[in-house]
This record gives structure tokens, sequence and C-alpha cells, in this order.
């Protein structure tokens, strides 16, 4: 059974920092490129940032170029995502998944920013 985990997000102010988590289990991590999602109140979700198997990033989100870093520990099944620079419009609910998507959707880790 395929299990996603997300974890780390947390009330911020506008400026500051957070470091979310996706703990994956039920799949073979390594070979799936990963992405994370976020849901602002009242919008559908939307794509933030990728990585390939190999580590390859990219960052669907304009928004985010520059401020997000997206990274992955396959030996730990995990991916990450650093948010710096954080901006009140960042505030939503953030979800990992494959990408594309596949897996049933987590619980998500709520990011609320401040400002």
């Amino acid at each position: 059974q395929v299990q996603l985990v997300e974890s780390g997000g947390g009330l911020v102010q506008a400026g500051g920092s957070l470091r979310l988590s996706c703990a994956a289990s039920g799949i073979i991590f390594s070979i799936n490129a990963m992405g994370w999602y976020r849901q602002a109140p009242g919008k559908q979700r939307e794509l933030v940032a990728t990585i390939t198997s190999g580590g390859r990033t990219n960052f669907a989100h304009y928004s985010v170029k520059g401020r997000f870093t997206i990274s992955r520990d396959n030996a730990k099944n995990t991916v990450y995502l650093q948010m710096n620079s954080l901006k009140p419009e960042d505030t939503a609910v953030y979800y990992c998944n494959a990408d594309p998507v596949r897996f049933t959707w987590g619980q998500g880790t709520l990011v609320t920013v401040s400002s």
C-alpha cells in the first residue's frame, strides 16, 4: 500500500523559511520522478516543483524560482522542499506525489505565511 506522509509545515512570518519533508512507502521510490504540489484556499491544486529520479529539478511555478529548492534522499525514500523568503501568497496545503501524479494523495502539510 502506497503511503505519502508530508510534514514540516507551520506558521511563519513573511521572509521566513520552512523545510518540508515527504516520506514515501510502498513504492520503489528511487525510480519515480517526484513533485511538490500545493493548494491554496479556494484554488485548485497546482504543481510547484519536480525532481527526476536522477536529481534533475524543475520549477513549474515561476514565483518560487530562486526561493524554493527541491531535493531527494533515495536511501530514506524522502523528498524535501526547502522554502526561503516565504510570501503570504505561498500559504497553502503542500502535498507530494509522483510526477505525473499516480498515487493516492497524503494528508498534506499546511504552510501559513503571515504578512
